[in-house]
């Protein structure tokens, strides 16, 4: 992809994290290290919407002095039919992440899959092919994460969310669009304590936003470590605290854990890419998430 230029314009150009609420993201704390890497004149700023408000906010991505932005919960679904163009995989998949402004033009994409593939083998050691997998949630998050393992060849998903149809919902749309030989299951939230329910997994995923710090689910955690398979990876893509509740279980239980920081950062680093054209500078990026999560 060719660098963006600026030197045309000096005018200081604008990226922005939009969501509701964001007191907990260091989005902005990473990326703005990234862009001074390569000292470009850029500010990374986090733009808290809420929900009456966003068909505005989308709308002021289209100034010449905004490349785009981040999307977080809980519009990663919300804001498909505000832009101008998805990609084809994002529109399997259901979910945006990232959007670029190309002259006045919304595009989306969705960097959480690769960033969640990248950051379960090279942070996690695990490999998807062939292997059980469960999802905590259905939103934006869980669609990404749900598409990258069914493409990546699990043969077992399991999709877990307190709002049955909207598990049902995924898993069909998953099944019709990206996995048909995936053999593609729901089961009820509140099933997933039990001692066994979750034993043929490999993987945990948790895709909710229990256990965010600052918020009112920040101890919260949805499995005790009765409830984990001591032979399984438990990946939690909360990264602030950097121990979730459920990585505190999942220890208890034996388990292996992934923390979210490692996904954060890999997605924002192919964000990164897509508004600016560069290479992200991912260890900078990492060491800078560390620092700003204490």
């Amino acid at each position: 992809m060719k660098a963006v230029a600026f030197c045309d314009d000096v005018m200081t150009k604008h990226v922005a994290l939009i969501g509701y609420p964001l007191r907990h993201s260091i989005s902005p704390s990473f990326q703005q290290a990234a862009f001074a890497h390569y000292h470009l004149d850029i500010r990374y700023e986090s733009w808290e919407t809420e929900a009456s408000s966003l068909d505005e906010t989308i709308d002021r991505l289209r100034q010449s002095s905004v490349l785009g932005a981040n999307v977080t919960m809980p519009y990663k679904e919300a804001v498909m039919p505000l832009l101008d163009d998805l990609g084809e995989f994002v529109a399997r998949i259901g979910a945006v992440n990232t959007i670029v402004n190309r002259g006045g033009r919304l595009l989306g994409y969705n960097t959480d899959a690769p960033g969640f593939i990248r950051a379960l083998r090279q942070d996690g050691g695990f490999e998807p092919r062939d292997k059980c997998a469960a999802i905590l949630g259905a939103g934006g998050a869980a669609r990404a994460v749900s598409s990258a393992l069914a493409t990546e060849g699990a043969r077992r998903l399991i999709i877990v969310n307190r709002t049955a149809e909207r598990a049902e919902r995924l898993a069909t749309s998953l099944k019709r669009d990206l996995a048909p030989d995936t053999d593609i299951t729901t089961l009820p939230w509140d099933e997933i304590r039990s001692s066994k329910a979750l034993s043929p997994c490999d993987l945990l995923v948790n895709c909710t936003s229990l256990g965010v710090k600052h918020s009112p689910t920040e101890e919260e955690t949805p499995l005790e470590a009765d409830s984990i398979p001591k032979d399984a990876l438990v990946c939690d893509l909360v990264y602030n605290p950097v121990e979730t509740p459920l990585l505190r279980e999942a220890k208890k239980a034996g388990a292996g854990v992934l923390g979210g920081l490692a996904m954060l950062v890999y997605q924002g680093a192919a964000s990164f890419k897509l508004w600016v054209g560069r290479e992200a500078p991912v260890d900078i990026m990492i060491r800078q998430a560390r620092k700003a999560l204490g």
